[in-house]
């Protein structure tokens, strides 16, 4: 397929395929194949009077038609690493505004969540903004819900993942000097392993490597610091979201019935958190974790959408992937009622 960008008759611009090549339809919703959602729409292009961004909204009010809740959605770039698609503080107002919108009446919702990480302290204000106008809000993974994305979801209520859908860990990436971004776990973990070379060495009476003298000395003593921080600062916050909200209704333990005490819930959050917040565990920042691993191994406990609801997370993720693979949006912040989105520009070849 051809690679020149050309812009079609719908006011946006299709890349990595030529426009002879593609059919225009009505609505690629209404054009998906079960089983085969994104392969039957690939090369598919909406009428140049659809709005994609009413066609996610389309889909989102498929999910609430089943849910019987609104549905609201923050969906990054996760198919083209564009490297500006994770959560930031530019998405507060609009993340904001999405949430107002809702009717002050309605007390539960759904979030639609995919997203490469970010910022922890926006999802802080994210979670603010939710948990000041709504008593229960579930998360609705399709995809990848990587880094700052996973410490989102773990605000929630309960958590739903289709079978295709991942977490990652939680262990927060910090600046270099040379502009790179490091996991903090990773930095820490390096420098415990140098302290006990030095203490083994002490110990036993011999001098201590140089390598290990060497590499101590070039550690920059901020970007140890930051690293220090940020990795408290990350577990902090997934203990306290798992604590104050996914366990608050936990009662009885599902093996034995136990009650379940304040004491057993902070121990079981500050259990989770620590699990994803490990490198040492993980050994990359972008490991994807399943949800079988999530509830077998760390024992949190995720949701299994079935049947219409499953079919319709498919559908509508079908339909993200179109717009990231085919058009020049980043970003987006839809519901019914309001609809964002953040683009690139494109320039001709």
């Amino acid at each position: 397929m051809g690679k020149n960008r050309k812009k079609n008759k719908i006011g946006y611009q299709i890349v990595g395929q030529q426009q002879t090549h593609l059919k225009f339809v009505d609505s690629l919703l209404d054009s998906m194949q079960e089983g085969n959602e994104y392969g039957s729409i690939v090369s598919l292009a909406p009428r140049k009077d659809l709005n994609l961004l009413d066609e996610v909204a389309k889909g989102l009010n498929q999910i609430e038609n089943i849910r019987k809740r609104p549905c609201l959605s923050y969906v990054g770039n996760v198919v083209r690493n564009d490297g500006e698609s994770g959560i930031d503080s530019t998405d507060d107002l609009p993340f904001a505004e999405m949430v107002q919108k809702v009717p002050a009446e309605i007390k539960k919702v759904d979030l639609f969540l995919a997203t490469r990480g970010g910022s922890a302290h926006q999802v802080s204000r994210f979670v603010n903004h939710l948990r000041s106008r709504f008593t229960e809000i579930d998360f609705i993974i399709p995809s990848f819900c990587m880094s700052a994305g996973t410490l989102f979801a773990l605000s929630g209520d309960n958590i739903w993942m289709t079978e295709r859908a991942c977490l990652g860990p939680i262990d927060p990436q910090v600046p270099t000097k040379d502009g790179r971004f490091v996991p903090a776990q990773a930095l820490l973990l390096l420098v415990d392993q140098l302290q006990k070379k030095g203490d083994d060495a002490k110990k036993n009476g011999t001098a201590i490597p140089w390598t290990a003298i060497r590499i101590i000395d070039t550690i920059d003593k901020k970007e140890l610091g930051d690293a220090i921080t940020a990795s408290s600062y990350s577990t902090m916050m997934a203990t306290q979201f798992l604590k104050n909200y996914k366990f608050r209704n936990w009662h009885r333990t599902e093996t034995r019935g136990e009650l379940v005490t304040q004491k057993i819930r902070e121990d079981r959050a500050m259990e989770i958190a620590a699990a994803l917040a490990s490198h040492d565990r993980w050994l990359n920042h972008g490991h994807a974790i399943s949800r079988d691993v999530l509830w077998e191994e760390i024992r949190l406990r995720i949701e299994r959408p079935k049947n219409d609801f499953n079919q319709a997370i498919i559908r509508l993720w079908a339909l993200f992937n179109w717009i990231f693979d085919k058009t020049p949006i980043f970003k987006t912040i839809i519901s019914k009622e309001y609809k964002y989105c953040k683009h690139i520009t494109l320039v001709r070849n």
